[in-house]
């Protein structure tokens, strides 16, 4: 019942960020704050035991997304930065996969806007918060699979 009510928070939070940041270009601070506050009360007192891997996830997943902001201002806002540390405190490891899918689905959308307008698709910017959005739902329900299958691949 945990797992479930984790779940539809974060599938709630993903899909208003979605729909935020398609129409506005930004990912609102109250989303995330009302995702983390009902993310802790959930894993505090269901899971608390998962709490430290949790936090090295988030800081872990915003910290990457952090140096990508702070390499190049014009590009990443700081509303991606702090969603990915948002999934990494509801997915924990499987926020790897997440990320890789999140970055996958930034290329796609990418090259779809050079195919399509091309040489002026230079001038456009593709909102990030939809991709992070896809990728947390591919890493909830499949980012243990993907992280075990990659660690048992690479490192076994």
């Amino acid at each position: 019942m945990a797992a479930v009510a984790l779940e539809l928070a974060l599938a709630s939070v993903l899909l208003a960020v979605t729909v935020t940041d398609l129409d506005r270009r930004v990912i609102p601070n109250a989303i995330l704050l009302a995702g983390a506050v009902v993310g802790i009360a959930i894993v505090a007192t269901t899971d608390p035991d998962s709490m430290p891997e949790r936090a090295v996830a988030a800081a872990g997943a915003g910290g990457f997304l952090l140096l990508g902001a702070v390499s190049r201002r014009e590009g990443m806002g700081m509303g991606d930065v702090k969603l990915a540390a948002l999934m990494g405190l509801y997915l924990g490891r499987a926020v790897a996969p997440a990320l890789a899918v999140a970055f996958a689905a930034g290329v796609l959308g990418g090259l779809g806007l050079v195919l399509r307008h091309g040489a002026q698709a230079r001038t456009w910017s593709l909102p990030f918060g939809p991709c992070l959005a896809a990728g947390g739902i591919v890493g909830l329900f499949a980012g243990d699979v993907l992280f075990d299958w990659y660690v048992d691949t690479f490192f076994a």
